[in-house]
């Protein structure tokens, strides 16, 4: 199973988040989150536009989470280098207890800034 984790801020589109899933390049099988970004209008007009199912994740889901890539706001806010990171991870692993997952695709960040998007594959436990 493939996830990418998407992050955004406030002002992002679906059409933003499209962008970053597109940088991205690969196919995938869900979309994830934090619980308030996977319920933003923006995330769920992409989750209708691209027929995948969203994973809402709790703060604590990745929360220490080991990433490629660090932005210091992301650190600061949610004791993660990258939101979009640590959703691909956390989502892949999502649900099957004993699961790992890696990154295939690190965090890409559109032109604008406004959107992130990684990609994670899970590993059978």
């Amino acid at each position: 199973m493939k996830v990418a984790g998407i992050g955004f801020r406030s002002a992002a589109t679906a059409a933003d988040l499209q962008a970053a899933l597109a940088l991205a390049d690969e196919d995938v099988d869900a979309l994830a989150s934090i619980a308030e970004k996977a319920a933003a209008p923006a995330m769920q007009d992409l989750a209708r536009s691209t027929g995948l199912p969203v994973i809402a994740l709790k703060e604590q889901d990745i929360a220490g989470e080991q990433t490629l890539t660090c932005s210091p706001r992301i650190k600061a806010r949610f004791g993660t280098g990258s939101l979009a990171e640590a959703a691909a991870l956390a989502g892949a692993r999502h649900g099957v207890p004993g699961a790992r997952a890696r990154l295939i695709a690190p965090r890409v960040v559109t032109a604008d800034g406004l959107a992130t998007a990684a990609i994670a594959e899970r590993l059978e436990p």
